[in-house]
C-alpha cells in the first residue's frame, strides 16, 4: 500500500513537471514566433499585439529562468538571513514592508520620463530597433542591474551606490560615482522639465489642468495630516474627483476667449514657472507637497498604464510606422545620428537605467522584508518599466509616420509654417497635410501640434487615439489627450520634486565638509541655499533647451542618455567587482556582458557628441558653425557657450568613468590571479525571525 502511494505521488510529480515543461516550451515557441514576425515582417503593416506577445513571453521566460539562475547560482539568496529592515528597524527609514506594497513603491520611484519619452523619440528609426533593444536590454541588462544592486545593498545594511563603490573599488570609484550621480540628477531634471515645457506651451487646457494638481496635492496633504489622518481611501477618492474636474475645467478654459490667454504660455515663461516650482518643492515641508503629489502621481500612473495596456489588447491596433525608416542613415529630424549608438542612449531607461541603481541602493533596500523578495522587487519592477516602454513604442507607432514627424520635428529642420513643414515631411515619403494636422489639433483641443518636440505630445496623441477608439469614440479624444498630457507631466514633475530634493541632500552633504552647518538638513538657510544651487544647475540646462532653435531635445536628451548609461556602467562595475570578490568570477559575465555593451555604446556616443564633424551631432562642430555663420550677438555667444559646456560635461564624465573602469579591471585581475586577498564587505549573518513566524 505504501509502495503504491509512493508510485502515485511520483507519477503526479512527473506529470506536473511534464505539464510545466510543455507550458514553458509553448511560451518559448510563441515568443520566438512573435519576435520572428516583428523582426522579419516586411512590406505590410503588423498588429501591435505581436509586440505585446513578444514582450510578455520574453519577460516571463527571463523572470522564470534567468532571474532564478541569478538568484541560485550568482547571488545565493538566503531565506534564513535577516534583512536590515528587520535588524535595524526604527519605524522611520528601516521598516519591513509587504513585498507587493514595496513593489509598487519601487516601480513608482524608478518609472520616470525615460520609458515614455525615449522609445517615442527612437521611433524615428522605425519600430524594430527600439523594440528589440527594449526586450533584450531589459531581460539581460536593466533587470539584472536593478536586482543585483538591490541585493548587494541589502547585504550591506542598505548602503548607497556611492558608498559601495568607495568600499569595494576604492576612493576613485566613490568620487566618480558621486560626480556621476549629481550629473545625472541635474541633466535628468533639465531634460524632464523641457519635456513638460514642450508639452504645455501654447496649451491653455494642459497648463490649467497641471496647475490645478498643485492645490489638489496640497489639499490632500492637509487632509491626511490635519483633517482626517490615516484616511487614505477617502483622500484617494477625493483626489480622483478633483483631477477629473481639473481636466473638464481645462476644456472650459481653452474654449473661453476671456480666460484662455491667461493660460496660453510661451516656452520661456513656462520654464521660469517650473524653475520657481522646483525651488518651492525642494524647500517646502515634504508632507505639504512632495508626499501627496507622489501618491497622486503613483495613483494616476498605475491606473493609466493599466488602461493603456487594456486599450491595446481590446483594440489591437495596426502599427503605421515601418520597421525601419530612411533615417537609419543618421539624418533623422528628431535627433541626428545612426542606430548605433544613438538608439540605445535615447531609449535609455526602457532597457537599462543607471538612475535605478540609486533607488535600488536608496530607500528600497531599507524596506525589504525577506532576502528572497529582492527578486520580484528588483528584477520584476524593471520588467514592468520595460513593458511601459513597449506600450510607449506602440503609442508612437500607431500614428501615421507623417503625423509622427510633424509633431516631433523641430521648426529649424522642417520649416516654420505648417505648409513648409508638411511639404518637407511629405518629401521624405511620409504624406501629411496642413489641413489634416489642423483637424487633429482641433480634435485633441490644441491650437497646433506642429513642432511639439520632446516625445510627450506624440505619446499623448497616440494614447488618445487608442483610448478614443476603444473607450468613448472620437468625441472624447480631446479628453483622453489632455488626460495623457496630465499623466506624463504629473509624474515628470514628481521626478522633478524628488530629484531636486535628493540633489539638495547631496549638495548639503558635500558642503558639510566646507562648513558643518551647511550639512544640517533641518537648517532653513542651508535648505534655501542648496535648493537654489541645484535648481540653478538643472534650470540652466532647461533654459538652454528652451532657447535652442532645434528644440533642445536634439542635444539635451542624448546628453541625458549618455549620463544615465554611464551611471549604469558604474553600477555594473560595482556589481562585477563584488561578484569577483565573492569568489564567483565564473558567473561574472552576468554583469560583465551588459557592462561591456554599455561601455561600447556610451563611449562611442560620447565621442560623436563631442567630436563628430556633423553640426547636428557634435557639440563642438555646432559651436564652430554658429561662430562662422552668424554675426556676433549675445544670443549666439550663449548658444556657443552651451555647446562647449555640453561637450565638457560629456568628456569629463567619460574620463571619470574610464578611471573607475580601469581601477575595477585592475582589481578583478589581481583577485582572479591570486595576487590580492580580499574579503566580502557584508553585514554579519543574523537569522531572521520571520521564517519561524511563518512556519508557526
Amino acid at each position: 500500500m505504501a509502495r503504491k502511494f509512493v508510485l502515485d505521488a511520483t507519477k503526479k510529480t512527473a506529470m506536473k513537471k511534464f505539464i510545466q515543461t510543455l507550458t514553458w516550451f509553448g511560451v518559448a515557441v510563441l515568443g520566438a514566433l512573435a519576435l520572428g514576425t516583428i523582426a522579419l515582417h516586411r512590406g505590410e503593416q503588423i498588429n501591435a499585439m505581436w509586440l505585446v506577445v513578444a514582450a510578455f513571453c520574453a519577460y516571463a521566460l527571463g523572470y522564470r529562468f534567468y532571474s532564478r539562475f541569478i538568484s541560485a547560482k550568482v547571488l545565493a539568496l538566503d531565506a534564513r538571513r535577516a534583512t536590515p529592515a528587520e535588524r535595524l528597524e526604527d519605524g522611520r527609514d528601516f521598516v519591513p514592508t509587504n513585498k507587493w506594497v514595496l513593489f509598487g513603491h519601487h516601480f513608482a520611484a524608478i518609472a520616470g520620463p525615460g520609458p515614455l519619452v525615449g522609445p517615442v523619440l527612437a521611433a524615428q528609426f522605425g519600430y524594430l530597433p527600439g523594440t528589440l533593444w527594449i526586450l533584450i536590454g531589459a531581460v539581460f541588462g536593466g533587470c539584472v542591474q536593478d536586482f543585483v544592486i538591490l541585493l548587494f545593498s541589502v547585504r550591506r545594511d542598505g548602503k548607497s551606490l556611492t558608498e559601495m563603490a568607495r568600499e569595494e573599488i576604492g576612493i576613485v570609484g566613490g568620487f566618480v560615482a558621486y560626480a556621476a550621480v549629481i550629473s545625472i540628477i541635474v541633466i535628468l531634471l533639465g531634460a524632464g522639465a523641457l519635456i513638460v515645457v514642450n508639452a504645455l506651451k501654447a496649451s491653455p487646457w494642459g497648463v490649467f489642468t497641471i496647475a490645478m494638481t498643485i492645490p489638489i496635492a496640497v489639499f490632500m496633504g492637509f487632509y491626511l495630516r490635519h483633517l482626517r489622518p490615516g484616511k487614505v481611501l477617502e483622500v484617494s477618492f477625493l483626489g480622483f474627483i478633483f483631477v477629473m474636474l481639473a481636466i473638464w475645467g481645462g476644456q472650459w478654459v481653452s474654449q473661453t476667449p476671456a480666460v484662455a490667454p491667461w493660460f496660453t504660455l510661451t516656452a520661456p515663461t513656462l520654464a521660469v514657472i517650473i524653475i520657481i516650482y522646483g525651488f518651492a518643492a525642494s524647500a517646502l515641508p515634504v508632507w505639504l507637497l512632495l508626499a501627496p503629489r507622489d501618491y497622486l502621481s503613483t495613483f494616476v500612473k498605475l491606473g493609466t498604464i493599466g488602461l493603456l495596456a487594456l486599450g491595446i489588447v481590446a483594440l489591437h491596433p495596426t502599427l503605421q510606422m515601418p520597421p525601419l525608416t530612411r533615417f537609419v542613415d543618421g539624418s533623422g529630424p528628431i535627433f541626428a545620428g545612426k542606430i548605433f549608438p544613438f538608439a540605445f542612449i535615447t531609449i535609455a531607461c526602457g532597457a537599462i537605467s543607471g538612475f535605478h541603481s540609486l533607488i535600488s541602493s536608496g530607500t528600497t533596500p531599507k524596506l525589504i522584508r525577506r532576502e528572497l523578495e529582492t527578486r520580484i522587487v528588483g528584477y520584476g519592477a524593471m520588467m514592468c518599466e520595460s513593458m511601459v516602454a513597449i506600450l510607449a513604442t506602440i503609442a508612437a507607432c500607431v500614428l501615421s509616420p507623417g503625423t509622427y514627424f510633424a509633431i516631433n520635428s523641430p521648426a529649424g529642420i522642417v520649416g516654420q509654417s505648417p505648409e513648409a513643414a508638411t511639404a518637407t515631411i511629405s518629401g521624405w515619403g511620409f504624406p501629411v497635410t496642413a489641413a489634416g494636422m489642423h483637424a487633429l489639433a482641433q480634435a485633441v483641443g490644441e491650437q497646433t501640434l506642429f513642432n511639439r518636440t520632446g516625445g510627450a505630445p506624440a505619446f499623448a496623441v497616440g494614447m488618445a487615439h487608442i483610448f478614443s477608439s476603444s473607450l468613448g469614440g472620437p468625441a472624447v479624444m480631446a479628453i483622453w489627450y489632455h488626460f495623457a498630457i496630465m499623466f506624463e507631466a504629473l509624474f515628470i514633475l514628481t521626478v522633478l520634486d524628488a530629484g531636486t530634493r535628493v540633489g539638495r541632500f547631496m549638495v548639503q552633504d558635500a558642503l558639510s565638509h566646507v562648513w558643518k552647518p551647511l550639512g544640517r538638513t533641518g537648517w532653513y538657510p542651508s535648505i534655501l541655499a542648496t535648493s537654489a544651487l541645484i535648481v540653478a544647475a538643472w534650470g540652466s540646462f532647461l533654459w538652454q533647451g528652451v532657447k535652442d532653435p532645434l528644440g533642445g531635445i536634439n542635444s539635451l536628451w542624448p546628453l541625458f542618455g549618455i549620463c544615465n548609461q554611464l551611471l549604469a556602467t558604474v553600477a555594473l562595475c560595482v556589481a562585477t567587482t563584488i561578484i569577483v570578490k565573492m569568489g564567483k568570477a565564473k558567473y561574472s559575465p552576468v554583469t560583465l556582458a551588459p557592462l561591456v555593451w554599455l561601455v561600447a555604446v556610451t563611449f562611442t556616443a560620447s565621442w560623436h557628441k563631442v567630436f563628430d564633424p556633423n553640426p547636428r551631432i557634435g557639440f563642438l562642430a555646432h559651436a564652430r558653425q554658429l561662430a562662422a555663420s552668424a554675426a556676433p550677438s549675445h544670443e549666439i555667444s550663449r548658444l556657443i557657450f552651451n555647446d562647449r559646456l555640453d561637450a565638457a560635461v560629456a568628456g569629463a564624465l567619460v574620463c571619470m568613468v574610464a578611471l573607475i573602469l580601469l581601477e575595477s579591471i585592475s582589481l578583478w585581475v589581481s583577485v582572479i590571479s591570486g595576487r590580492m586577498q580580499v574579503r566580502v564587505r557584508e553585514a554579519p549573518f543574523v537569522a531572521t525571525r520571520f521564517a519561524t513566524e511563518e512556519q508557526g
